[in-house]
């Protein structure tokens, strides 16, 4: 009878240790766009940040150049971003490699964590990247908040 009851105990804890952690996984899958706090634009929408990503947007709305950083580590809060752009990580390569190819400009910065994001967005005028939501501090601004909703199965 005590085995039994320790097992039950064991189980419930497993599971409530699954269900904490899934609850962090779904929740890290939105996406916060950042910029440097000097940056003049208070949101951006999805056409707009898809221009800036794939270059065709070299300036901010002052005349200050956008300075495009990007996480070098694939995961969620990359895919998601990049799906919320209608593109894959992939595809965006192949339009900086045909952009630097062309001399219309380089591939953007990237970053090996969002930590690193968050400093590097914080520290460089006209800097914009990508976190999830929770990393977000107040030493950069938000832009546009992204929700993956191919997660909304839960």
């Amino acid at each position: 009878m005590k085995f039994r009851f320790t097992l039950i105990v064991v189980m419930i804890a497993v599971w409530f240790a699954i269900e904490v952690s899934t609850a962090d996984v779904f929740a890290s899958d939105t996406v916060a766009v950042i910029a440097h706090l000097s940056v003049p634009e208070q949101e951006l929408n999805k056409t707009r940040l898809l221009d800036i990503y794939t270059g065709d947007v070299k300036n901010w709305s002052d005349g200050k150049p956008v300075v495009v950083i990007d996480l070098k580590p694939a995961g969620d809060v990359k895919e998601t971003f990049y799906k919320y752009l209608g593109k894959s990580p992939s595809r965006m390569k192949s339009v900086w490699m045909k952009r630097m190819l062309s001399g219309e400009g380089d591939p953007p910065v990237a970053v090996e964590s969002e930590n690193e994001m968050i400093k590097r967005v914080a520290a460089t005028p006209g800097a914009i990247g990508f976190v999830s939501r929770d990393a977000v501090n107040d030493t950069v601004k938000t832009l546009a908040i992204i929700e993956d909703k191919s997660n909304d199965k839960k």
